[in-house]
């Protein structure tokens, strides 16, 4: 990607933002015409008070996509760093990530669980409620 369509591509989108924000004040203006004239009603009044955060959801999702862009880049570059070798006498980590990273722990299964036994024989009993559904059919 070349860096004239990277500031042309943001322009863009910055431009679509400040239009969709000035369309729709425009409109919140309109409403507010209709509200305080004789025939305007209390939903005029509503539209007023909606059309200002429409205009500004387009702000919003750009927004929102560009800080869940970059969350992904840091997860990313957080897994692709190999694992640190533990120091001798280290001291503590000390971690600023304010939220936890996804780690999975790995299933153990017993094969001698009492529980795997309970579930073969629901499973047993399921398919035999199956079979019996297949022959009323």
């Amino acid at each position: 990607m070349t860096f004239s369509s990277t500031i042309g591509r943001r322009l863009a989108i910055a431009g679509l933002c400040v239009l969709s924000l000035v369309i729709c004040c425009g409109l919140a203006w309109w409403q507010w015409d209709r509200f305080t004239s004789a025939g305007g009603t209390f939903q005029n009044l509503g539209y007023v008070l909606q059309w200002p955060l429409f205009g500004l959801f387009p702000a919003f999702m750009v927004w929102r996509y560009r800080k869940l862009s970059r969350r992904t880049r840091e997860d990313r570059a957080i897994a692709a760093q190999p694992p640190a070798a533990p120091a001798a006498e280290a001291e503590p980590e000390r971690r600023t990530e304010t939220r936890p990273a996804a780690r999975r722990q790995p299933v153990i299964v017993d094969a001698e669980d009492p529980e795997d036994e309970e579930l073969a024989a629901y499973n047993r009993f399921l398919a035999e409620l199956n079979a019996r559904d297949q022959e009323v059919k």
